[in-house]
C-alpha cells in the first residue's frame, strides 16, 4: 500500500509509545489520524490536542464513518493487543489494509537514509541523542523514539524527511522489518525469552538484523560482542572510543579517539558509563552519516535526556529522587554504577517493580544481584502486562532472593510512608510498569520538605 493514496490512518493500541510516534508522523503529514486505546495517559492527551480522535472502548460503533473505507484507510496495529480484539477482526475480515507497527516503520523508513539502533539495551536514548545530533547539524531527519524527549517534549522529531532515526526493536523481531544505511548494535544480552526461548536464538536473530543492512552499508557494534563492524567503547581499543574522562558539576568532559585521530573537549551532561557509550556510538554514526564535530560537540553538550532515563525528578544537597526505566538487571546494574560514581558515600534506596511473570522467572537471581548492591529496597508487586500469572512467581520469591537486610516488599500505597521512614539521601523508582504514574505523588510528597 502506498501511503500517498492513504487519507486515514487508525491506530489500534495509539497510546502505545512506538504507535504513538507514528501517530505523529501522518499527523505531520497531513493524514486524518484516529485511534483507540485501553485507557487515557498523557501521551493520548497530547494526541488528543493535536486533533487525533481516540476512544477507550473495543467497538466497532465507536469508529468515525471515515475511517471505515477499505480504500483509504490504513489499519495499523500493535502486537500487543488480544487476539481476541473486537475492532481488529472487523477490520481484518472487511479487506482493510491491516499492517503491524513495525511493517509501517520499515515502509516509511524505504525511501529515506535509514539510522537504525538496535540492542536490548540503550535503544531509546541512542536514537534519541543520534536524533538530536543530526537535528542541531541541521539534517532534514524524521526520528522517531521510543521515549519523550527532554528536548523536544516528543517522541518524534521532524526536520525533514531524507534522513530516518529508527529504534530496531528485537520483541517479536520486528527489527527485520528495516532495510538501515546505517545500523548499530549496543548488546545482545538475554531478553524476550517467551519470544526466543534462549539466548542463542536472540543473538542469532541479532546476527539476522545484521544481514538487513543495504549493499554499502555499515553496522556498528559495541566492542567485545560476536559480529564485526566499527566499533565503539569506553577507555579500551574501539574504533571510536571515549578518553581522558573527567566529572566536572555533574557532566563528562571526555575526548573522542576517532579512526582519523583524536577530537578533544566533549561534554555530555547524562550520568553512567552506559549513557555515554550511548553517546559515543549516536556520535560515531552522525560522523560516519557526514556531521562535522564542531556542531557534534554542540549537540551533545545541550542534549537533556528522555523522560524515565535517569531522569532528576528532585535535585537539592540533601535530598535527590530519580526516576529510571530499567526492566533488566544489566540495565539496574548500569543505574547503579550510574548513581555510585555521582554520589559517592550517600545511601541510597531502590524502589523496583519487576516487569513481567516470564521475565522475573527467567532473571530472578540477576535481578536479585543487582538489587543487592544498593543501601535499601523496597519491591512492589510483578507488573503483568501483557501476561497472566506463573504459578511460583512473585515478588516475594524475589525477596528472599536479594541478599540485603534492608529490604521489604509493599503495595503502592505504602510508597510515600516507606520513603518517610528512610534515611537514604538519594531515592530510585525504577521499573517499566505503572511505578511511573507513582512519580508524580511522590515527587509532590518531598518537593516542599527537601
Amino acid at each position: 500500500m502506498k501511503f500517498e493514496s492513504v487519507n486515514s490512518v487508525y491506530f489500534i493500541g495509539i497510546g502505545g509509545i512506538g504507535m504513538s510516534a507514528i501517530a505523529r508522523y501522518f499527523v505531520a503529514n497531513g493524514k486524518q489520524v484516529a485511534g483507540y486505546d485501553k485507557t487515557p495517559t498523557d501521551i493520548t492527551t497530547s494526541l488528543e490536542d493535536l486533533g487525533v480522535e481516540i476512544h477507550y472502548e473495543d467497538d466497532i460503533n465507536k469508529v468515525s464513518s471515515t475511517f471505515l473505507n477499505p480504500e483509504n484507510t490504513l489499519v495499523v496495529y500493535t502486537p500487543a493487543i488480544p487476539g481476541g480484539h473486537t475492532e481488529f477482526n472487523y477490520f481484518k475480515a472487511h479487506n482493510f489494509n491491516v499492517l503491524k507497527r513495525s511493517v509501517v516503520l520499515g515502509e516509511i523508513t524505504k525511501q529515506t537514509v535509514c539510522l537504525a539502533v538496535a540492542g536490548t539495551h540503550g535503544k531509546t536514548t541512542t536514537t534519541s541523542i543520534l536524533g538530536h545530533l543530526l537535528n542541531v547539524c541541521n539534517v532534514p531527519v524524521t526520528a522517531f523514539l521510543g521515549g519523550i524527549s527532554e528536548n523536544y517534549n516528543s517522541n518524534l522529531i521532524i526536520n525533514g524527511t531524507d534522513v530516518t532515526v529508527v529504534e530496531a526493536d528485537e520483541f517479536d523481531r520486528s527489527f527485520l522489518t528495516l532495510s538501515p544505511d546505517l545500523a548499530c548494535i549496543t548488546s545482545m544480552d538475554a531478553d524476550h525469552l517467551d519470544i526466543y526461548g534462549n539466548a542463542e536464538e536472540l543473538v542469532k536473530t541479532f546476527k539476522d538484523f545484521s544481514e538487513c543492512i543495504k549493499p554499502n552499508g555499515k553496522l556498528f557494534v559495541k566492542n567485545g560482542l560476536p559480529l564485526k563492524g566499527i566499533t565503539y567503547g569506553i577507555e579500551d581499543d574501539s574504533d571510536y572510543c571515549a578518553q581522558n574522562i573527567s566529572i566536572e558539576n555533574g557532566s563528562y568532559i571526555f575526548d573522542v579517539k576517532t579512526p582519523s585521530g583524536i577530537q578533544k573537549g566533549f561534554k555530555f551532561s547524562l550520568p553512567g558509563r552506559h549513557n555515554l557509550s550511548n553517546a559515543i556510538i549516536a556520535l560515531a554514526m552522525a560522523v560516519e552519516y557526514g556531521c562535522s564535530y564542531a556542531e557534534l560537540a554542540k549537540g551533545l553538550e545541550s542534549y537533556k535526556g528522555v523522560k524515565r532515563r535517569f531522569t532528576y525528578q528532585i535535585k537539592t544537597d540533601d535530598f535527590v529522587f530519580i526516576d529510571d526505566y530499567a526492566h533488566h538487571p544489566e540495565e539496574i546494574n548500569a543505574v547503579h554504577q550510574a548513581v555510585r560514581e555521582m554520589y559517592p558515600n550517600k545511601r541510597v534506596l531502590a524502589i523496583f517493580q519487576p516487569h513481567l511473570f516470564s521475565r522475573t522467572r527467567d532473571f530472578v537471581d540477576g535481578f536479585a544481584e543487582s538489587l543487592s548492591n544498593f543501601d535499601e529496597v523496597l519491591l512492589l508487586d510483578i507488573y503483568p502486562a501483557r501476561e497472566m500469572p506463573i504459578e511460583g512467581v512473585t515478588s516475594n520469591w524475589l525477596l528472599n532472593k536479594i541478599k540485603n537486610s534492608n529490604k521489604k516488599l509493599i503495595q503502592k500505597s505504602q510508597l510515600i510512608d516507606e520513603i518517610e521512614k528512610s534515611n537514604a539521601q538519594i531515592v530510585l523508582t525504577i521499573g517499566a510498569g505503572d511505578i511511573g504514574a507513582e512519580v508524580k505523588h511522590i515527587k509532590e510528597a518531598f518537593y516542599v520538605k527537601n
